[in-house]
């Protein structure tokens, strides 16, 4: 064999080292710094602004080439300027040659809009997800989903994240010597109730019979409550607390069936309008949720815990880093 012969063999077994780099856009920073400092990583620099008619500029200030990339955007009001700039960042990743991207959405957009309840209605989440894909993304980390078909709309790997251990263990570990009821707002969401009762030992389950318009958006209204709850303190489990209407309501009815008390836990405290004065004279003795979103001042109030989301999102990217399995993060706990 040739030098020439022996260079080219020499050449083709040299291997590139994998690039873990994080970014994040401007909508939630604090969870971003989170995720990165749990990683032992920076962020990487990035310049954002806006032009005068509002148009997004992004550009990354260190070579992205041949990277593991990793954005981090939660869709948070004004949600769909949020989505723009996560779109952007991704193309920009794409152009600069960023070897795989992972979008990290710890609340996804759009997500209510799973399905077409009457005719002439879009069906959003899977116009989200098309999106992302033409933008260059590989991959999707997304935590509770309003839906979990919404997984398939994405054509790519899309590891879908719960927040469950952490909620659950809160509510373990400060109401674990009271007899716990597990109650869903509604039926649809009975099995997420039932992986809640797995984790706080068996506790029983109950949910909330009710009707909601489909003319008229966060709106429903509490008819009856369905199963056992006198006596009990019920965890009042959702995805997602809006403008708090439909979860109040549901506390209330609990209240009258003669439960002893209410927890609420939810992962997303998007908390629009009147939710915060809805929550605050609710009868719940005190509403859980996470990080996912940031929340102002204003939104913060006494009753209020949130809890970190940062050490899911930060494992669930080691894993996806380092090929991994990101099931075995939930397998026997959920």
């Amino acid at each position: 064999m040739g030098d020439a012969q022996k260079s080219a063999g020499r050449k083709s077994k040299k291997t590139t080292k994998k690039h873990l780099m994080v970014f994040s856009g401007r909508a939630h920073p604090e969870l971003a710094d989170e995720v990165a400092a749990a990683l032992e990583i920076g962020l990487v620099p990035t310049t954002a602004y806006q032009f005068a008619n509002s148009e997004i500029y992004v550009r990354y200030e260190e070579s992205v080439r041949g990277c593991d990339a990793f954005v981090i955007q939660s869709h948070t009001a004004p949600i769909n300027e949020w989505i723009v700039e996560h779109l952007i960042m991704v193309d920009a990743l794409k152009r600069a040659s960023a070897k795989r991207i992972t979008v990290v959405m710890p609340f996804y957009g759009y997500a209510r809009q799973d399905k077409k309840h009457r005719g002439r209605e879009p069906i959003s989440a899977r116009l989200m997800a098309d999106l992302f894909k033409t933008a260059g993304a590989d991959r999707l980390i997304v935590v509770d989903l309003h839906a979990d078909q919404i997984q398939g709309f994405f054509d790519g790997p899309v590891d879908h994240l719960m927040a469950l251990p952490i909620l659950a263990s809160h509510v373990r570990d400060k109401y674990g010597d009271q007899e716990l009821a597990v109650v869903s707002p509604d039926a649809g969401r009975i099995k997420v109730a039932e992986r809640w009762s797995a984790r706080l030992g068996g506790a029983p389950l109950a949910f909330i019979h009710k009707t909601r318009s489909t003319d008229r958006p966060n709106e429903a209204v509490a008819n009856r409550v369905v199963g056992l709850v006198k006596g009990k303190m019920c965890v009042l489990v959702d995805d997602m607390i809006d403008t708090g209407g439909t979860i109040v309501a549901a506390a209330e009815a609990l209240m009258k069936d003669g439960a002893k008390g209410v927890i609420i836990a939810a992962t997303h405290p998007i908390l629009s309008g009147p939710a915060v004065d809805r929550l605050k004279n609710s009868p719940a003795v005190e509403v859980v949720v996470t990080n996912t979103l940031p929340l102002t001042d204003e939104q913060r109030f006494d009753k209020l815990t949130c809890l970190s989301i940062s050490p899911l999102l930060s494992q669930a990217i080691r894993e996806v880093f380092e090929d991994g399995s990101v099931t075995k993060m939930f397998d026997g706990q959920a």
